[in-house]
């Protein structure tokens, strides 16, 4: 819901109520009806708008709730397996997240050996654009070492006839997480 009412799109929205407004003037029984309807559907326009504004601002609250991200932890992670931040790979239909939990055992004896392997703390969940940030609130805080920082790449399989597709996807990604106030570090950008 959020990357679905932008600017843009509340823009869209305005000038379809305009048109609308100018086609019921042609067909309706009087101007008065038209007047009317086309300041009902603005209206519903702007409570859309509104709507859409509160929720972003929701989600934004309960993201800042993680610290800000700190550059210097993650500034030498150039690969993706030892990212330990919420990781994105995007594909043009599906967003894979992985996810890499905290370790319940703080002491240092043992860790990452045969007993308390890394990647037993890894998960990984498709999500749907609009799902996404309910998807990073639900995160425990101790999933986001470095900050309020994802990484983003584009599906590296993907075949090359999807790629525009993917990259827009990706765009919309950003933007979406631009919005939220989390910061994007963009795979493999680096």
């Amino acid at each position: 819901m959020l990357g679905e009412m932008s600017v843009m799109t509340a823009r869209r929205v305005m000038c379809g109520v305009l048109v609308s407004g100018l086609v019921c003037v042609a067909g309706c029984r009087g101007p008065e009806q038209a007047v009317s309807t086309v300041a009902n559907e603005a209206r519903d326009a702007e409570h859309k708008v509104q709507a859409a504004n509160a929720e972003r601002d929701r989600l934004r609250k309960e993201l800042e709730k993680i610290a800000v991200p700190t550059k210097s932890r993650y500034v030498d992670v150039h690969e993706p397996g030892q990212w330990a931040n919420p990781f994105l790979s995007v594909d043009a239909q599906m967003i894979n997240l992985r996810v890499t939990l905290a370790d319940a055992n703080t002491s240092s004896i043992g860790e990452g050996g045969f007993m308390r392997p890394k990647a037993a703390r890894v998960r990984e969940l498709q999500v749907r654009l609009k799902d996404l940030p309910e998807a990073l609130i639900a995160l425990p805080e101790d999933a986001w070492p470095y900050g309020r920082v994802v990484a983003v790449e584009e599906y590296p399989l993907a075949e090359k006839s999807q790629k525009p597709a993917i990259r827009r996807q990706v765009e919309a990604v950003i933007q979406q997480l631009n919005d939220l106030g989390v910061v994007v570090d963009e795979w493999p950008g680096r």
